[in-house]
């Protein structure tokens, strides 16, 4: 039996043709706008940093960084802990008691994950520390300055104030927080970091 074909009218052959170019553009438009994204840089505000990602990271696990109370502080990178690094002035002034109350409040809000976030405060004696009435952290280490270990915190002489750098388990320096940053900021980057290890 034979089938008859019947040729489409041009009214529907053009809603077919209308049809696939569409299917076309929404595939390949979305190719193209996503390409466009990437290569100006731009990213979704969930995946930027506060903190500037340095590149390279800088590589201190050779570092045996000496506690104040003696002995060394061990990376121990299966523990996964995490560090917020400040180096301290010779003298605590107002500024630097913010910044440890302020750290002390981002490492609060760690809740169950507060354990896994040390501290470690550079400074070798009792006036670079935060004032007694300033609550601290319970993993704040305080650690004897060392040359090693200032080279390889960039830019850590500003002339802006303090700084602060964070240190993955392993041992890269891979953020640092300008002077009078955001603590809400270096909190949503660590809580990210924290989920990931």
């Amino acid at each position: 039996m034979d089938v008859e074909t019947r040729p489409l009218d041009s009214k529907t052959r053009n809603r077919n043709r209308g049809l696939l170019i569409a299917i076309f553009m929404m595939f390949f438009g979305s190719m193209l706008v996503a390409g466009v994204l990437r290569f100006t840089g731009w990213m979704p505000e969930g995946r930027k940093n506060f903190g500037e990602m340095l590149q390279p990271p800088s590589d201190i696990r050779e570092l045996s960084p000496a506690l104040v109370g003696g002995g060394d502080y061990a990376w121990n990178r299966d523990a996964r802990t995490w560090r917020i690094v400040v180096a301290a002035p010779a003298e605590c002034d107002a500024a630097c008691a913010k910044l440890a109350h302020d750290l002390d409040t981002v490492w609060r809000l760690f809740g169950k994950d507060a354990d896994r976030v040390h501290v470690l405060w550079l400074c070798d004696g009792p006036a670079c520390m935060p004032p007694a009435s300033v609550q601290r952290p319970r993993t704040l280490k305080q650690v004897r300055p060392d040359p090693r270990l200032s080279a390889s915190l960039p830019r850590l002489d500003d002339p802006k104030g303090l700084p602060v750098y964070v240190i993955d388990p392993n041992g890269f320096v891979i953020l640092r927080y300008a002077p009078g940053f955001d603590p809400a900021g270096l909190r949503a980057d660590l809580a990210k970091l924290l989920k990931l290890a």
